[in-house]
């Protein structure tokens, strides 16, 4: 960085703004440990916030939380074998426990099926008993070589759903279920728009018949997959005896799925909306939607006066739901405060000096410009409490607009030449749509000369208007269309 004030510009190098933003915004730290990060108390109050939105959308859609073991048996995880071998690489592994060699390897849980189904059979005999819907907040462990903060550490914060029906077709309206509240979550909360498909098989999660996920666009054009939905089959029910018996008296395997996201959604939140000021936190999401400056001077006489007033307004704004600090920390100057909420991202900052309290007015700021507006405007007190809350509403839908918007100018649709779709990928960068034969080949060619993948096979809503013919990769007919970018 050049100075302790300026964040290197996104469009210069936007991966080491990612990592100054997190750190200066005081989301988050590196720990000791590599891989492993620190998530700091702004931070975590912005998870916090998501985890209680989510928890009552799994609530009212029938599910229960439980807690499952961190330490899974090596034996459970190799008794399937595309999962063992999708996560192979990944996986720690305790060998000495107590000062003594263990019997049995135990893996820190990358992900829970395994243990969740072997418990699920033990608690399921008829259909009665089913379906079964859990779900877990937890932590994961997967070991990763190249960590960033949020978007890829070794050790991270997530939940994951594990539920279990009678048939494959309740299982497939499951999957796709909290596929959609996954998407009204990100879109209403995070203001952070996404496309939602099928994942080609090459993507899939290990061990699933079919992954759903939702893929969004970050501000440098790259895909961040925010979520994931899996349709299971019985692959894992087969592996762990779990049956039950049908209505029809026949003994038959469980249908599973399992879904899941984590904090790399605080990582996403950063990279939709942050600009070269610090992070940008949507309303929803905000530990604090409001910060209160009084601004005085030592010796002031109106200094009492401006610190009761900063208080009697923070009050009103409680009354009214929303989140509110008042700043009254005195060793730190004004313009001090100013850059450190505004690099935490707070949605608006209202200042209190000795003129404002005369004219019983505050000062309004605004983190992000508005549309055809001001950022800061001089307001009277009791019409800036009253309209707080529908400006919040309107800051939330605004900075979804505009995450929309970028997204769209920055989807190619109708590319048919490999030349073409390479020279966007390496230039532009953003989601290009193109027909697609089906061939793994032409995936694996796209990885090696352009590092993109398929992120998504689109959901209907998302197709371009015109269905393509011919495959991207010149090898005949296009069977589906296809969403192309460069991934974190």
């Amino acid at each position: 960085m050049a100075d302790d004030k300026k964040l290197t510009p996104r469009a210069e190098d936007f991966s080491a703004w990612y990592n100054e933003v997190v750190l200066r915004a005081e989301l988050a730290d590196y720990s000791p440990v590599k891989g492993a990060m620190v998530i700091r108390p702004w931070g975590y109050g912005i998870w916090e916030r998501m985890q209680a939105a989510l928890d009552q959308r799994f609530k009212d859609t029938g599910h229960e939380n439980a807690y499952f073991p961190l330490l899974i048996p090596m034996s459970f995880i190799e008794k399937e074998k595309e999962h063992v071998e999708g996560f192979k690489p990944e996986l720690a592994v305790v060998t000495h426990a107590g000062g003594k060699e263990l019997e049995e390897a135990l893996v820190i849980r990358p992900t829970s099926e395994t243990m969740i189904y072997h418990m699920m059979s033990k608690w399921v005999q008829s259909y009665r008993d089913l379906p079964l819907l859990m779900n877990q907040w937890a932590n994961v462990m997967r070991w990763e070589l190249r960590t960033r903060l949020f978007l890829r550490t070794s050790e991270f914060l997530w939940q994951e759903g594990h539920t279990a029906h009678a048939t494959a077709e309740e299982a497939e309206v499951e999957a796709l279920k909290m596929l959609g509240v996954y998407r009204e979550f990100m879109e209403k909360w995070i203001a952070m728009p996404v496309v939602t498909g099928r994942k080609t098989d090459s993507e899939k999660f290990a061990g699933a018949v079919r992954t759903y996920g939702l893929e969004a666009m970050m501000q440098d054009n790259r895909a961040l997959q925010a979520g994931t939905s899996h349709f299971l089959g019985q692959n894992f029910s087969r592996q762990f005896d779990f049956k039950f018996q049908s209505v029809e008296g026949k003994e038959e395997y469980a249908w599973n799925t399992s879904w899941g996201v984590s904090t790399r959604m605080v990582g996403g939140m950063v990279m939709t909306h942050g600009d070269d000021e610090g992070i940008v936190v949507p309303p929803k999401l905000a530990p604090v939607q409001v910060v209160i400056v009084p601004i005085v001077k030592a010796g002031d006489s109106k200094a009492e006066a401006i610190h009761h007033k900063a208080d009697e307004l923070g009050g009103m704004l409680t009354a009214q739901r929303v989140r509110v600090k008042v700043d009254h920390r005195d060793h730190l100057s004004p313009g001090a405060k100013f850059y450190e909420w505004e690099r935490k991202g707070v949605p608006f900052r209202m200042e209190l000096g000795p003129k404002d309290l005369d004219k019983q007015q505050v000062v309004l700021v605004r983190r992000v410009k508005p549309e055809g507006g001001e950022r800061k405007e001089f307001l009277p007190q009791h019409h800036a409490i009253s309209m707080l809350p529908d400006r919040l509403d309107a800051f939330q839908r605004e900075l979804l607009a505009r995450a929309q918007k970028r997204r769209e100018e920055n989807s190619h649709r109708g590319v048919k030449d490999w030349g073409e779709m390479k020279e966007i990928l390496e230039t532009k960068g953003g989601f290009v749509y193109t027909g697609w034969s089906g061939d793994p080949a032409v995936e694996a060619r796209a990885k090696e000369e352009m590092k993109a993948t398929i992120r998504v096979i689109p959901d209907p809503e998302f197709r371009s208007g015109t269905a393509p013919t011919t495959c991207i990769g010149g090898g005949g007919a296009s069977k589906m269309e296809v969403v192309w970018a460069r991934a974190y």
